[in-house]
């Protein structure tokens, strides 16, 4: 069989890429184009187009690169004819994916939407233009069915990806110029974002005597942009190391972390890292997703146990002080215990392992001419 899959994000390339594994035990000759990165293109997908070329946030940022982001449907739409999958698989990106959705349902192809938009937390009628378009929607979070039961869609819960990786983790060794304990920044993977809130997560520095500071660099953003942030930021550069690629073995030997909102919060927390969580966007952008965004968090840590567990330091409220001050907070509360029963009982909410194998089952087997 032959199947199409988009992903727009480095968190859609990590969970698309064991989607893909799983799908090759199933179906020994299946086909596979991708939308994603390297490790999509690892698991055996041929890589299409790679995410560095869509990620755009924020809705000023996003009509700023609206001619780039039309050239990319329009490569979309005729690299999917040419290929004719016999099933499409959209890995999250809404403001793409849907696109693509509408237009190939128009035209019969399959569409199975693995790991929902949030829509949830806002833009909720969204829900109609899914059901219309979408054969069947594979959620990651457990409080997603019920929401698209809603619009009557067929929606299954399979568990989360992250339960199939972490785990079982081997970290590898970390060369770090001092033996003081690791506080992890995560400023994202957005050039946009890395240059908005970095600077804000390399402020605390100052007020943080006692720890390290590490950057988890990512491997399609050029090394130059981290080490200009922090020469700005008035640090030596051999002062705060930059490892690319190996965000997981700097969370394994992390004490702490702050963390730009995105899956990288969850992932932190389940590696029992005490996490501070931020983030911030253009001032217009943010006034939008203000009056938009109906959910109480804006972490997934908070939003699946459904209480504060985690600091959420968001626009204005986003400062090297405030940080500071919640990263101590946190610290000592995984010194007290308190943090590690609460991780624990996120992974019971979450479930146990085998949700890539369990989605791509439900994929294989509901295709037209599938088992």
């Amino acid at each position: 069989m032959r199947y199409y899959v988009i992903a727009g994000e480095a968190s859609g390339d990590l969970h698309g890429s064991n989607l893909i594994r799983a799908i090759h035990t199933l179906d020994e000759h299946a086909s596979i184009f991708a939308w994603g990165g390297e490790k999509m293109e690892a698991a055996g997908a041929e890589l299409r187009k790679h995410y560095k070329d869509l990620a755009f946030m924020g809705f000023v940022e996003v009509v700023s690169h609206l001619g780039a982001i039309l050239r990319n449907l329009s490569f979309c739409r005729e690299d999917i004819l040419a290929f004719k999958p016999d099933a499409l698989i959209l890995i999250d990106y809404p403001g793409f994916n849907m696109r693509i959705a509408k237009w190939a349902k128009s035209l019969q192809i399959p569409v199975y939407y693995y790991i929902s938009p949030q829509i949830w937390a806002w833009k909720e009628k969204r829900g109609f233009a899914l059901k219309a378009s979408v054969r069947k929607m594979l959620c990651i979070l457990p409080f997603e069915p019920a929401f698209y039961k809603k619009f009557s869609m067929v929606a299954d819960y399979v568990g989360h990806p992250l339960l199939d990786v972490i785990p079982n983790y081997q970290p590898g060794p970390l060369d770090l110029p001092t033996e003081l304990p690791v506080i992890a920044l995560l400023p994202g993977s957005r050039k946009q974002e890395i240059e908005r809130l970095l600077p804000v997560q390399l402020g605390a520095l100052r007020q943080l005597q006692g720890y390290q500071f590490v950057i988890a660099g990512v491997h399609h953003q050029p090394r130059t942009l981290y080490a200009d942030l922090i020469r700005k930021a008035g640090i030596a550069e051999e002062q705060v190391p930059v490892i690319t690629g190996r965000t997981y073995d700097l969370l394994a030997a992390a004490a702490g972390a702050i963390v730009t909102s995105g899956t990288a919060t969850l992932e932190t927390a389940l590696f029992g890292v005490p996490l501070v969580v931020v983030y911030k966007g253009s001032w217009v952008s943010y006034q939008i997703a203000k009056r938009l965004i109906r959910v109480k968090y804006i972490s997934l840590v908070n939003l699946i146990l459904d209480k504060p567990l985690v600091p959420e330091l968001i626009q204005a409220g986003c400062t090297p002080e405030a940080i500071a001050q919640a990263m101590k907070a946190m610290l000592a509360s995984a010194g007290e215990g308190r943090w590690v029963k609460e991780v624990d009982h996120l992974k019971v909410i979450l479930g146990g392992a085998g949700a890539s194998l369990r989605a791509a089952q439900l994929i294989c087997q509901d295709m037209p001419g599938g088992e």
